[in-house]
């Protein structure tokens, strides 16, 4: 796995739920579901999206560490985590969502401190916020508040991990994907190399059955190999 990077997915992937539209449904004006209608049908990016809904939420920091500390992660992904470093494989964060809410919940749990790249939060009034993007791209043809394939970098072989819209750009371009909800529908759709998971328990077997020696990061699988790992 040393020639392997790991780009992974937070919302839905590491976690059951998605944490800014669980932000969103405790916390922000019900127009914020107007908006999500708007950005799942195309008519805008997730950068504008989350701006407009973010700015619709009314908390004060009590109350979102408070929901930040109830968050729950797959109690697997700990153990894949420590399996995919210890062969040698580099590994990040990368989402769409919150830094400050995805460095709170890992924090919790006996993890390894992995690089985070995702969007950021910032306090304009006692209980109104905004959010940043850090990691944004004009050129992201996917308008995304954070350009996940800007995270890949060019001398390894790349691994996405996820569940989701904010995944399907990067799969993309990826080596090999493990997917799950939505993106297992892209990627079955779009013939991207991919393996089907529902748990972080399942990884570890697919990642020995991941080939090691492809002949250049953007060498795509002979369609038996694609076959068996669509069915696993």
């Amino acid at each position: 796995m040393m020639q392997w990077h790991i780009v992974c997915d937070f919302d839905g992937t590491i976690t059951p739920t998605d944490v800014i539209d669980n932000i969103l449904e405790r916390f922000a004006d019900p127009s914020w579901a107007d908006i999500e209608d708007a950005w799942i049908s195309g008519r805008i990016g997730s950068r504008e999206c989350l701006s407009l809904q973010l700015s619709l939420v009314k908390a004060y920091p009590a109350q979102l560490l408070d929901y930040f500390d109830s968050v729950e992660i797959d109690p697997h992904f700990p153990a894949f985590v420590e399996q995919a470093l210890g062969l040698g494989a580099t590994m990040a964060i990368v989402s769409d969502g919150l830094e400050q809410g995805i460095a709170r919940i890992l924090s919790r749990h006996r993890l390894p401190l992995l690089p985070i790249i995702a969007n950021g939060l910032r306090q304009v009034d006692r209980d109104r916020w905004r959010i940043v993007f850090p990691y944004a791209s004009d050129a992201c043809r996917a308008a995304s508040g954070n350009c996940k394939c800007r995270s890949t970098p060019d001398n390894k072989r790349v691994l996405v991990i996820g569940d989701g819209k904010s995944d399907m750009c990067v799969a993309e371009t990826a080596d090999f994907v493990f997917a799950k909800g939505r993106l297992a529908e892209h990627c079955e759709r779009n013939g991207i190399p991919f393996a089907r998971f529902d748990s972080f328990a399942e990884l570890p077997a697919l990642l020995a059955l991941l080939p090691h020696s492809l002949p250049s990061p953007t060498v795509r699988l002979p369609l038996e190999q694609q076959e068996l790992f669509h069915h696993v």
